[in-house]
């Protein structure tokens, strides 16, 4: 028996213990603030857009529990759309971001039930009166930090509203964070800027939005994530982490008119297309868990690595009609209504003109499947395609790439016994709140991490165990598994060793991050260090647990 690992744990407490930066001043933001206080403890400010006004790089804002009750909106200019709170001042790096986290062992719920919305006309005329969307977050600027709080119940006249809008932002960090029971995307980032992107969305939520009054249809556009328009060569890799999507109308995860890669890693897509915590169909929703493309110009060659989709209205894993391939690694599919894997895909020339209605991609441009799980092994444009080019009267199938190490290349007709569990409430629940019930898409473990299930999970005996090409990823035995969770390591260990080089050096929010735990570290006043070096008493959080300790000469 052979186990191959990378050694996450020390890469953690490296970056864990990493030399502190000079501290910037803190705030508070609590519902019974008043933006004439001071931003102390004590005396804190009401909103957030109070603290976005006096901050700096390196500062930090808590943000103490409660339900904030938004009723007001500004106007934000430079995209022509009004919201309850605009966070526009920056920070200067990963280690002097500026931080809006929650308060320890709290949570922050902002709630735009009551929020007035824009009219939603189809055209902005740059004012307030003739904006087109609202949201109740909208962030512009960069190196932010945002952690630990819900956005919830944005309402719609007539455009689909955003729960958290990122517009032209860049290196932003979004972490523990749940947008639900939205009329619109839960989370929608606009990167249409030169060097946008870069963001990092890490162990964050999106469910139950649904847009039931848009002017493009019944459900069109309340995806969970969004991640669009960013131009071929221009910024960084923006990187989803141990995010779900669930019950919203249109898809799970959508990537169209992304031109820049974009990286999915032990991502959860289930029951997308459907709304009502599953008893609504709405007509007009697409129904894709985890949905990439459509690429035009060649830049949105993504990434896809342990994600597992289940139970969507259309596809699990869908290309979109793209004209550049991504890499699909170790993923699971399972029962989706239509398709596991639909690798659909067209050509289009250098301009972004499209040059076929759908065609195979092939050599380097053709999309990579390994070690992937379909059950059933139910897919499309996958081995045999189907062509049809006008301008060439090319209508017919022609063989394409099957990918390797596939249940689907290997003839695996897996079965109920080739699993520990196919049971959860998401596969039988509709009509409540799935967040508050145990099970894949339950409440998250203390740190934020994955709930660690047995749905999915392959069992012992699995002929899916070893069955799997090596990728340079983390397993154990004498070859890689197929799919998003290998036998013999835990959920979140498989997260923890795969992302760990993927999050950012963070001074100011350190992270002692063993296993599943996670331990923050603050001085008396309130300010995150890295370590306790001196001789004194600091505040631990593990969790919700917010402990003292005290350090003797």
């Amino acid at each position: 028996m052979r186990s191959k690992k990378v050694n996450s744990y020390a890469f953690a407490f490296a970056l864990a213990f990493a030399a502190a930066q000079a501290f910037g001043a803190v705030y508070y933001v609590a519902t019974d603030g008043s933006d004439s206080a001071a931003g102390t403890k004590d005396k804190p400010f009401a909103t957030l857009n109070k603290a976005n006004k006096v901050v700096h790089a390196g500062d930090t804002v808590w943000i103490r529990g409660g339900i904030y009750d938004l009723r007001d909106t500004v106007f934000f200019e430079r995209y022509r759309m009004t919201a309850a709170i605009v966070l526009t001042a920056s920070g200067e790096s990963d280690d002097k971001r500026i931080h809006y986290l929650a308060y320890p062992g709290e949570r922050p719920i902002f709630d735009g039930a009551n929020l007035p919305v824009a009219a939603g006309t189809d055209h902005s005329d740059g004012t307030p009166e003739g904006a087109m969307y609202t949201s109740p977050i909208v962030i512009s600027a960069k190196y932010l930090h945002l952690k630990g709080f819900d956005v919830r119940n944005t309402p719609m006249k007539h455009n689909s509203n955003s729960g958290v809008f990122l517009y032209a932002s860049k290196h932003i960090f979004l972490e523990n964070m749940d947008s639900h029971h939205n009329a619109g995307p839960g989370f929608f980032a606009n990167d249409g800027a030169p060097d946008g992107g870069g963001h990092i969305f890490l162990n964050c939520d999106a469910h139950d939005n649904y847009d039931p009054l848009g002017w493009q249809g019944d459900g069109e556009n309340a995806d969970g994530f969004g991640a669009h328009y960013q131009k071929p060569g221009e910024g960084d890799t923006t990187k989803f982490i141990g995010c779900r999507a669930w019950w919203n109308s249109d898809d799970g995860f959508d990537f169209i008119n992304q031109e820049f890669p974009v990286v999915l890693e032990n991502c959860y897509a289930m029951g997308n297309g459907y709304s009502d915590y599953g008893l609504g169909n709405p007509k007009n929703g697409n129904g894709h868990g985890i949905k990439m493309g459509e690429s035009t110009l060649g830049g949105g060659r993504h990434t896809i690595k342990f994600c597992a989709a289940w139970k969507n209205k259309a596809t699990g894993f869908y290309a979109n009609y793209t004209g550049v391939g991504s890499k699909w690694l170790n993923n699971t599919s399972y029962m989706n209504k239509d398709r596991e894997f639909a690798m659909a895909s067209t050509l289009f020339d250098s301009e972004g003109n499209r040059i076929a209605e759908v065609a195979p991609l092939t050599g380097d441009n053709a999309h990579v499947l390994k070690n992937n799980i379909a059950f059933p092994n139910k897919n499309s444009q996958v081995g045999e395609c189907w062509e049809y080019i006008p301008s060439q009267n090319i209508d017919h199938y022609v063989e394409c790439p099957a990918g390797e190490n596939n249940t689907w290349n290997l003839k695996l007709d897996l079965t109920v016994d080739d699993f520990e569990s196919l049971d959860d409430p998401s596969m039988t629940v509709t009509g409540k709140d799935l967040s508050t019930i145990a099970g894949i898409l339950g409440p998250r473990n203390a740190d934020g991490s994955l709930p660690d299930v047995g749905f999915l999970k392959l069992k012992k005996g699995s002929r899916a165990i070893d069955k799997g090409e090596d990728l340079g990823f983390p397993f154990v035995g004498e070859a890689p598994d197929l799919g998003a969770f290998e036998y013999g390591m835990s959920s979140s260990s498989t997260a923890e060793s795969a992302a760990s080089i993927a999050m950012p050096r963070e001074d100011h929010s350190p992270a002692l991050r063993t296993g599943r735990s996670a331990a923050l570290i603050f001085d008396l006043q309130g300010r995150l260090i890295s370590t306790m070096k001196a001789p004194g008493a600091y505040l631990v959080q593990e969790g919700s647990t917010l402990r003292k300790v005290i350090i003797k000469q």
